[in-house]
């Protein structure tokens, strides 16, 4: 796997319909995976979206899910750039260099799904998502 350059979009609620919307505007394979999945005490928020891609023909890749109801929606602040792959020190290079002048907002650590993943806000106020995928 190569590294991979995103965007990652943030919904309130409506990740599912939107995701669905732009594989019928773009094509490809969708994968949708619900706060339910990862954490059986989601509550209200189980059926929402943790994590969806949308993987097209063309070569596009769109990521998307909901804002948990803790984190804040602002219309206009609905993107954030994702770049994942597994080579883990390309991917740690970038991140160190993203955060050092930045805010981390989630540590670069594994997380619940298996992967290192981390996000910050650079310098300039650009969001960004690391995800280093771990190899079985």
């Amino acid at each position: 796997m190569t590294s991979r350059l995103n965007p990652y979009l943030s919904f309130q609620g409506n990740a599912r319909q939107a995701m669905e919307f732009y594989q019928g505007v773009f094509g490809g394979t969708l994968r949708l995976n619900t706060f339910g999945e990862f954490d059986p005490d989601a509550g209200p928020i189980a059926g929402q979206i943790m994590h969806g891609m949308l993987e097209t023909p063309s070569g596009y890749t769109i990521m998307a899910a909901d804002a948990p109801p803790e984190m804040a929606h602002n219309l206009g602040d609905t993107i954030t750039v994702s770049i994942s792959g597994d080579d883990g020190l390309e991917l740690r290079r970038y991140w160190d260099k993203l955060s050092a002048s930045g805010k981390v907002s989630v540590p670069l650590e594994k997380q619940m799904w298996g992967d290192e993943f981390g996000a910050c806000t650079d310098q300039f106020g650009i969001p960004w998502m690391v995800n280093i995928v771990q190899r079985g």
